[in-house]
């Protein structure tokens, strides 16, 4: 009984239990979190967000972050949830194809601020939204990844977790809160298409479902007892291949969190092996000029998604592996300025693009999604042949991020809506959340 041993897991866990290293990793988790969320916070879909949120109204409960108001807990997991995905730099666990941050961070964050709970009690929730949400992905992973944006929809099931940690359910409760996050549960890739704003709602709204559930099963409002594994329940209706073993498989003892990426290029993670590679023929002084023809050799995915030299817009650029590893080559960097569409782009980017070919390698294909590999084939104009390949892009933990280019990546991101003063007092107090009486203060 899935849903049994997943509630049972959420209401007997405990901060007490948790190894130094799990604590550590939620501490970075969350610096990584609200660096995205106070950049998001500045662009467009984040601002429409707020200002349908603010309309609306709501009891002063949690922070709009960047936006320095309150509004409902509600409300509140809406808008971080959304803002935190909007620049394409939040986290993601490798093998679930889950951005884990967003929607459980979002979620565990509100209702502690509503509740007033302490930062060992938040690091328990993101513990146990983490552990949760990314197993029940890697139950459906890769065939749910077709049509559905595992994000929103396992990410809804995580955003219930922890915020039912913060509210204290009992087991009979936090099933009835899966049941009902799981009817929730929903998003569906076609926003690729036309690169809607669609996608940076579907974190927010699963951060809010996820919450909206657990509210309701405070109350005891029922959900399906068997929503995950029931004969109409959420693996047979989104995915052609699942695994239910792995929604339980190494509870309390292999802790998903460990295994977590961290970006370092604002696109999409698809085209970051790419994007390293790239960057490292530049460190050996590959001219752009000299390039006749690349060629990206990847998995199925990668070239389905990003495969496309795209750059009519920023977001259709951050999901166009030839654009990106073209302004990577030609610049020396792929960072947030690489996406300003407000000056002109250099046309030396879009001439090497369009000299980039994808292709999907069977061989890779095999290993993917537990390798996010990538193989660059370029020939000179003067018939040279360069080859170069990584399995594990930048900020994986087999290629980890270090702590300083975590800080450093939180400190321009919140710099971006605060002020240095506050940025650097916000660092000190991540640096000590569990020691938190009230997590409320990083937000003072």
């Amino acid at each position: 009984m899935l849903s049994r041993t997943i509630a049972d897991y959420t209401a007997g866990l405990c901060f007490e239990n948790l190894p130094a290293e799990v604590v550590e990793a939620s501490r970075t988790a969350v610096t990584d979190w609200l660096g995205s969320v106070l950049a998001g916070s500045k662009e467009p879909p984040a601002v429409k967000m707020a200002d349908v949120v603010r309309r609306a109204g709501g009891n002063k409960q949690a922070t709009l972050i960047g936006f320095d108001e309150k509004s409902s807990a509600l409300n509140a997991a809406l808008v971080n949830g959304t803002s935190c995905h909007i620049l394409e730099l939040d986290d993601l666990h490798r093998s679930s194809i889950l951005h884990p941050a967003a929607p459980i961070i979002s979620a565990a964050f509100a209702a502690a601020e509503e509740r007033e709970a302490s930062g060992r009690e938040l690091i328990t929730a993101i513990v146990a939204g983490y552990e949760v949400g990314i197993r029940i992905a890697e139950a459906i992973t890769p065939s749910h990844y077709y049509y559905w944006h595992t994000t929103a929809t396992c990410g809804t099931f995580g955003a219930a977790i922890a915020a039912a940690k913060i509210y204290s359910l009992t087991a009979g409760q936090v099933i009835d809160a899966l049941g009902n996050a799981g009817s929730q549960a929903s998003g569906l890739w076609e926003f690729l298409q036309d690169g809607a704003m669609t996608k940076h709602l579907h974190p927010g709204k699963a951060a809010m479902n996820g919450l909206l559930a657990v509210q309701l099963a405070e109350q005891n409002f029922t959900g399906a007892k068997f929503i995950l594994e029931g004969e109409k329940g959420f693996f047979k209706a989104t995915a052609s291949e699942y695994y239910p073993d792995k929604a339980v498989a190494g509870l309390n003892e292999d802790y998903r969190i460990l295994g977590n990426s961290y970006k370092i290029y604002p696109s999409c993670r698809h085209t970051h092996s790419g994007v390293d590679l790239a960057l490292q023929l530049v460190s050996e002084e590959l001219k752009p000029s000299d390039i006749d023809r690349i060629t990206i050799r990847t998995y199925a995915h990668a070239k389905e998604l990003v495969g496309e030299l795209k750059y009519t817009t920023p977001y259709k650029a951050k999901f166009s592996l030839p654009f990106c590893l073209a302004a990577a080559l030609v610049e020396g960097r792929l960072d947030l300025n690489s996406f300003d569409f407000s000056f002109p782009l250099n046309p030396a980017i879009i001439e090497v693009g369009e000299r980039c070919s994808v292709i999907a390698d069977p061989e890779l294909e095999k290993i993917y999604p537990n390798c996010w590999a990538a193989v660059i084939e370029v020939i000179l104009k003067n018939g040279q042949y360069i080859e170069a390949r990584t399995d594990y892009p930048r900020g994986d933990p087999e290629n980890p991020a270090t702590e300083e280019e975590i800080k450093s990546k939180f400190k321009k991101l919140a710099c971006l809506a605060w002020p240095e003063n506050r940025v650097k007092r916000t660092l000190d107090y991540l640096e000590k959340l569990e020691y938190l009486e009230n997590v409320e203060i990083l937000f003072n």
